[in-house]
Formats: structure tokens, sequence, C-alpha cells
């Protein structure tokens, strides 16, 4: 029941007096938007004053906006590396915050191969928690009596490192489920999960996944909401309940648990929750036997109102499967964040995935915009950008992001494009475009155009004893299957038809592509089982010449043609799968291990 009108927002009746008090200081926060920033850079510039890399472009104490621009540059990853690597090694001094860097965390974005570093403090916790709680008073906005049932979230931790200098590195979300904050979080009637800690917390995927699976079908009547982070793995869970379902049944019928579930702390959990029910056990092996698996997320979790999961950017190619499994439910995005910064939440999150628009807010960094030209030439130093402040950004124009943070990035291009969609009061709201120079993507990798080339060149090497080379190459990420995975098209000149490469070295020469992808690819292909297997597909001789007509026919120029290296145009795909002669899979895994290379 929504509380007094007294405490009514702008937003919405508030659900209860809780949510009352958040929805508020949204209000506050994005009415008061260039006053929240001038705050956060001033409180930034001044309790950094004193490092070394403030010192380095004298900044000299000052705290205003235009000093601020007019002596820091904007920066890269690569500009800061080997700041970033002195406080990996253990250099404990003031270099890019005056606060301690409590841990890395690690990027999904990469640089040289390995996983981005980000410097982070213990008080980002606090910022994080903040925009958590901002999500469910949103929503109850929209779906009412969430409090009346339980979350099926598939949450997982990931590996984590230590650097050189004994700090921790791991992703944002594996250090958000560890911390204190999440693990002693208060009951809240609205953000209660089927899952618990012991299973999010288990750093074995499948012992994870297989509980969390398991108390979701036993709690499958309180279950109003499914969700994951990203898309993907929400569609990696069904197809382990495809997998997996008869000894899931099987342990719901005895009570008893699967005995490759053998984390301590997991089984004496799980077996403290899992009693004998025939009932139920038998209607998951009916419903799970079937060929047809349309719908069956409703089927099963008869009750859920809405997904909760990414599928903004490169997720969107998910939605079709998303559909079809859960019959058409709404599809929820709910927040913007990444390991560098948490920047807002989505304040209409029952909207269409394609009208998705994430409301930035002013509170969590120092916030800047870079205008997207696409076509232009890459700004020198000579030439320095001229950035737009939040509240100035322009309405259908598109920006990249840049943000200072309390934990010392100072002026940081992000790499995101986003495109801005509105206004709530003074804060603009945006639409993800993309990734910046993200040419594949299937889970939470990122592959752009030069590692492509790379990975392609390696592999080439393979053929020279066959006297065979690749004279064309193109690529889509194929989300058709689960879980998804690279399809390569190769077009191969042959000088020695008789000496023509073996099926055996091709599918080597898709592990050798394998083996030279980043470590982000390798990890979601060894340790979280989210990508599948590399494909190369060779295509007929000519292929690539057809693909240049098509495209001319259709008015490109002859002159400036150039062919894809990455397709998900339905004509271009049919054209090149039906000059398919061969198709070849990775036949082993790539190397992986947590540890960084040296």
């Amino acid at each position: 029941m929504a509380v007094d009108s007294v405490l009514s927002s702008p937003l919405g009746p508030p659900a209860c007096e809780k949510d009352a008090k958040a929805l508020q200081l949204i209000e506050e926060l994005t009415r008061n938007a260039d006053a929240v920033q001038e705050r956060v850079l001033a409180e930034i510039l001044s309790r950094n004053a004193e490092t070394e890399y403030l010192r380095r472009y004298r900044l000299d104490g000052a705290t205003d906006r235009e000093t601020f621009k007019s002596k820091l540059p904007t920066v890269t990853y690569e500009d800061l590396q080997p700041e970033i690597q002195r406080i990996a090694n253990g250099d404990r001094s003031a270099i890019l915050s005056a606060h301690p860097i409590s841990e890395f965390l690690t990027s999904s974005g990469t640089s040289a191969g390995e996983r981005k570093l980000m410097p982070t403090i213990q008080e980002e916790l606090d910022r994080r928690q903040l925009l958590y709680s901002f999500l469910m008073p949103v929503m109850n906005l929209y779906v009412p009596g969430l409090d009346k049932g339980k979350g099926l979230y598939f949450l997982f931790v990931k590996s984590e490192t230590r650097t050189p200098g004994g700090l921790l590195a791991r992703p944002v979300l594996t250090s958000y489920y560890k911390s204190d904050h999440f693990k002693t979080r208060p009951y809240d009637p609205y953000t209660v999960y089927t899952s618990p800690n012991e299973a999010i917390l288990c750093s074995d995927s499948y012992q994870s996944m297989y509980t969390q699976m398991l108390c979701g079908l036993v709690e499958r009547s309180q279950v109003l909401r499914l969700g994951a982070v990203f898309a993907s793995g929400l569609l990696r869970a069904i197809r382990f309940l495809q997998l997996n379902w008869q000894q899931l049944a099987e342990d719901i019928r005895t009570g008893s648990l699967n005995p490759k579930v053998a984390d301590p702390a997991v089984r004496a959990c799980i077996c403290r929750i899992l009693k004998p029910d025939l009932a139920l056990a038998e209607f998951i092996a009916k419903e799970c036997s079937q060929d047809n698996w349309e719908g069956i997320i409703t089927r099963i979790w008869p009750n859920t109102k809405y997904l909760d999961v990414i599928v903004t950017g490169a997720m969107a190619q998910y939605i079709p499967t998303l559909d079809y499994y859960s019959g058409g439910l709404p599809l929820a995005c709910t927040m913007y964040a990444s390991s560098e910064c948490y920047f807002g939440l989505n304040l209409n999150p029952m909207c269409k995935p394609s009208e998705v628009s994430y409301t930035i807010m002013p509170n969590m960094a120092y916030f800047e915009f870079l205008p997207h030209e696409p076509n232009s030439l890459e700004l020198t130093r000579d030439s320095p950008p001229k950035l737009v402040d939040l509240v100035d950004v322009e309405v259908g124009k598109e920006y990249e992001l840049v943000i200072t943070t309390y934990a010392g990035l100072c002026r940081y291009r992000v790499g995101d494009i986003l495109r801005v969609t509105g206004f709530h009061n003074s804060a603009p709201q945006f639409h993800f475009v993309k990734r910046k120079n993200v040419l594949l993507s299937i889970d939470s990798d990122k592959t752009d155009e030069a590692e492509l080339q790379k990975a392609i060149e390696n592999a080439s090497e393979l053929l020279c004893e066959f006297n065979t080379s690749v004279v064309e190459y193109t690529s889509y990420a194929d989300t058709k299957t689960i879980p998804g995975h690279y399809v390569i098209y190769w077009e191969l000149l042959t000088k020695d038809l008789a000496n023509s490469p073996s099926g055996d070295a091709l599918n080597k020469c898709c592990l050798a592509m394998e083996e030279s992808m980043n470590t982000v690819y390798r990890q979601c292909r060894v340790a979280d089982n989210s990508i599948g297997p590399l494909e190369i597909r060779v295509v007929k001789s000519g292929t690539f010449e057809e693909l240049m007509d098509y495209a001319i026919s259709r008015g490109a120029s002859i002159n400036q043609y150039k062919v894809p290296r990455c397709v998900s145009y339905k004509p271009i795909m049919e054209l090149l799968d039906s000059r398919v002669v061969s198709s070849h899979l990775s036949p082993a895994q790539p190397h992986w291990t947590p540890e960084r290379r040296r």
C-alpha cells in the first residue's frame, strides 16, 4: 500500500516510508545536478590535492572547474598504467588518491590482453550501496506487491588474485558480494532472494549454479522475478536446467543433495532447506522432459512479473531468446555501472529494451562528456577536446563518457558511447549506444578489431605448411547457441589443391585464435563456461567479392568500400552461410589462469 500523499514523489506514490525517502533523495540530486557536480569535484580535488598526480599538473589546491579543465588532460587507461602498476607493485604513497587504495577492481575491458586494474577505496562501497538502494523504490512504482515473494537471481563470484604488492584484484560484483554490505545486509521484504549467501559465494561455478537453481525450484511459487547481471547469464541458467533437470528433480524427490555439491558450507545450508517433495519432482520432470521449452520460465515460475537483466548494448542480441523462454515477460534494465564507477539508474525500468535510458546520479563522480563524432579523426593532445558538463549535454547528441572519481581517476575516458534522450529535472538521461571499438561480445568479453586481427594472423601461421593464406575474413557473435560463440568466416587461397589444409589443421586454427584472445575471453571460455568453442567457417573463393557487390548495389562507394570485420545484417549472414564449404570448431579450451602475466 502506498504511503500517505504527504510523502508522495514526482516519480509516483512510494510503496513505503523507506521508499519515499529514497525517491525524495533522487529528486533532490537530479533537481540540483549542477550544484552537486560542483560540490563533488571540489571534494575530490580538495582531498586529493597533495597526491602525486594532481601536483604533477600544478593544480596548487584549486578546486574550481575552470582551473581543473585548463590544467588536467583527458586520459586513457594506458596513460595511467605506470601509476597503476606502481600501486599494484606495493607503492603505498599518495599517487592517485589520498585515501589508501583498498583493492583493484578488474574491468571486463583489457589492455595488452590483460584485464584493466581499476583502483578503488573503501568508501566507494557506500556509494555503490546507495545506488543499489534506489533500485527497488523505483521498481515498486511500476510493479506492486514485490514484498510478497522472492527474487530468483543467479549471482556468482569470480576468481580473484593478488597483485605483487598484495592488493586483491577482482571483479566489482565479486567485491560487492563478499563485502559486509551484501553479506550482512538488513532484512528488506522487497529484496529477499531464493539463493542463500553460501550458494552465491561458492567459488565453484557448477556447485553455485546447481544450488541456486535447486533453491529456485523448491521455492518456485514464491518467485516473483528472475534475474542475472547480463541476459547471457540468465540464458546460461536456463541451459543449465535443460542439462541437469533430472538430477535436480531427483534431489527434490528424495530430499538429499547431489554429491557433486561438495562445498561444506553450501551442503550444510541446502540440507536445511531441502525436504522430499514428490509432487514438485514430478512436476519438474513433466515440464522439463518436453521437447518444447517455449515459455518454460512462466511454466515453472508462474508468478514471475519480469526479468531483471541487462539487455542494452551487446546484450540486446539475446532479447528474442529471452522472449522465447519467458513468453514475452517484461525485461527490466535497472542500472548502469562499471568497474570504474557506478553511474546511474533507469527511472522507467519497465520500458521496452530499445527505450532504456539511464539517469546519471550526480553524486557518484564528476562527469564530463566528449562529443562523439564517429567519422572524425581521433583528437590529439595538440587539439584538446572540448568537454561538456553533465547538465549541458544536448538531446539527440552522442558523447563519450569521461569521469573523475573519488578513488583518483581524473578525466578518465571510460570508452562508453551514450546518446542523450532527455532529462529528469536537470540530470540528463542516456541511452547506451555501444562500447567504443568493441567488435565482438558474447558475455563480459570485449574483442576489438586489433585483437581479432592478431588472432587471425597467429592462426594463419598454421596454414603455411599447406601453402595456404587467409584472403579475407569477417566475424559475428552467434547467440543462437547457448552459450554463444564467435564465428569467423575465412576465404582461403590454396596454391596447391593437392595439399589443402586438413580438417584437423583448421580445428587447430580455431584453438590458436582462442589462445590469442584476451584474458576475459579465455576466462569466459574456461572458468565461466559462458562462451562456447570458436568456429571457423570456410567460404567459397569469391565470396567476399560477392559481399562487396551486394554492398555497392545498396549504395556503398566502390572507392571507399572496406570489408566489415563484424556482420549482423541478416541478408549478409545468409549470403555468407550459403557459401560455406566447411565448418570447424576449437578442439580444446585455451589456456587460462587467474594469475596476471608478469
